[in-house]
């Protein structure tokens, strides 16, 4: 039982990464839309590619009237996401690595 928990334990630091990366990147496709991007630079173009397909299923579970303002809150609900997905999923795998461990 214990090489199971070190390997859940190694899957959710894993994904614990992967989310926190993710988080990062779609922070930096927030913060360079404020400015007007070059749409053919290669950090855009990656920024784009990554984020853009969340971001369009979010839009689509989004009620209407989220889109009557200015203010895209898309990204907003994406980091929400992943921070549910990280504390309640990750932490689960979290807790039963552990407890496999302590056996």
């Amino acid at each position: 039982m214990h090489f199971l928990g070190l390997i859940l334990l190694s899957i959710a630091r894993i994904l614990d990464m992967l989310i926190n990366l993710y988080t990062f990147v779609v922070a930096f496709a927030c913060i360079i839309t404020w400015v007007n991007p070059d749409p053919y630079n290669p950090i855009v173009r990656f920024l784009n590619q990554a984020t853009q397909p969340v971001f369009t299923r979010v839009r689509r579970l989004l009620p209407k009237a989220f889109f009557r303002t200015p203010f895209d809150v898309t990204p907003i609900v994406v980091f929400i996401l992943l921070i549910v997905i990280e504390t309640v999923f990750v932490g689960m795998i979290f807790d039963a690595a552990h407890s496999l461990m302590a056996r």
